[in-house]
């Protein structure tokens, strides 16, 4: 039998043990708990979240035993359309009458920022694992709002500050004209400063920028040794092939600061090969990552997961043993064993939710392999360090959150 076959088959019997300790007590306030999913179903984003987070969810129920105090678990999922207003919506909706529990995902730093808000009004769960905008946990956190697989911060002080370090040392950005964008220029801004370097300009273009021509051009004109791609998904696609065509990269190098698997799949290793960056997961780790891997690539149809759906996953499990620990699914209840229980799986074995709802744990950079490096499919990166959990995200201290103790 194969290795994730074997693994598979424990999964099952773990999900097992876990429906049986399950039936043992507790109460829902309703007669189910439901998750919710809200996503990018169709946009720019659909690869990196989109159905892929939706069944990453849902094996995470599966996995868990599908049943919480004798109940049935339910996964219902949304389109946010990358607009706040229709994602806070519907985070309103599945709160007041969609008896939505939880909600998970969020790809767009707009979107997340907005759901929080109406999280912290309602006393409901947000994860937040597709955005990455650090005020989920200043401006917005709330005993109900939790960051997960990566943010800002963590992408600025791994990507932008090794690059810095190694003499990048003039910076000019192309960067996606909303909160994630902006706040992923500034994160990545002051570390170029803080290494003594310069930002010399910066170029926004609109979410699902198809012409980067002039952009590019722009970059190209400042001279400046890095330029850095405040954007991700097909933003980061089209600017790294339009970086390629206008012959940018002849003279000056690309940062990618957040560089999904899928892109370097769409890319493709030609185009893609020797692009640093930093990501909490990778599918082909180790043992426990490989054989999650194999699950979900059946599901879906032949693509392998990225670090925010091994986040999806990772974070409703650790959820459902949250509320299974507080024999309810009362929301104050289910926050106060979030922080107390440690979090260690396929995603993470030395995970923590502090105070202000951040997610700590390790990140790691890597580097896109050369076509000559690669020895199968989806064989895409290799690493270059990792980078402890105490140092990868913005310490307690320098936090605005209201929950933090001073």
């Amino acid at each position: 039998m194969k290795l994730w076959h074997r693994t598979a088959a424990a999964v099952a019997m773990a999900a097992g043990a876990g429906t049986a300790a399950a039936q043992a007590g507790g109460k829902l306030s309703d007669e189910v708990l439901r998750i919710g999913v809200l996503t990018d179903i169709s946009g720019v984003y659909a690869d990196i979240s989109g159905k892929g987070a939706v069944e990453a969810v849902r094996m995470a129920v599966e996995d868990f035993g599908g049943r919480m105090f004798g109940r049935p678990i339910e996964v219902v999922s949304a389109d946010h359309q990358n607009k706040a207003d229709v994602g806070a919506a519907k985070a309103r909706e599945w709160f007041d009458t969609g008896k939505v529990d939880m909600i998970n995902d969020l790809a767009n730093s707009g979107v997340a920022l907005a759901v929080a808000g109406v999280a912290k009004e309602k006393k409901r769960h947000v994860i937040v694992n597709n955005a990455s905008n650090v005020g989920v946990t200043n401006a917005q956190c709330s005993p109900y709002a939790v960051h997960y697989t990566y943010d800002a911060y963590s992408l600025a002080h791994g990507t932008g500050r090794t690059i810095a370090e190694a003499g990048g040392d003039t910076w000019f950005f192309l960067t996606v004209d909303f909160a994630f964008g902006i706040g992923l220029e500034q994160q990545v801004g002051d570390v170029v400063r803080a290494a003594k370097g310069r930002v010399v300009g910066a170029a926004r273009h609109p979410l699902g920028t198809t012409d980067f021509s002039s952009y590019v051009l722009q970059a190209q004109a400042s001279k400046a040794k890095i330029v850095g791609l405040a954007s991700t998904g097909n933003d980061t696609i089209n600017a790294i092939k339009a970086a390629h065509e206008f012959g940018l990269t002849k003279n000056q190098k690309l940062a990618a600061l957040l560089l999904w698997i899928n892109d370097v799949h769409a890319l493709g290793l030609p185009t893609a090969q020797g692009l640093q960056l930093t990501n909490a997961w990778y599918w082909d780790m180790n043992d426990e990552t490989r054989a999650f891997a194999k699950r979900y690539q059946q599901r879906v149809g032949g693509q392998m997961p990225n670090m925010a759906h091994a986040g999806d996953y990772s974070s409703t499990l650790h959820y459902l043993k949250a509320v299974q620990a507080a024999g309810t699914d009362d929301p104050d209840a289910v926050s106060a064993k979030m922080r107390e229980l440690p979090i260690s799986d396929m995603f993470t074995k030395n995970g923590r939710i502090r105070a202000d709802g951040r997610m700590v744990h390790d990140m790691y950079l890597w580097e896109v392999k050369s076509p000559a490096e690669s020895k199968y499919p989806w064989d895409y990166l290799k690493p270059v360090k990792t980078i402890p959990a105490d140092q990868a995200f913005m310490p307690l201290a320098q936090s605005s959150c209201y929950l933090v103790k001073r």
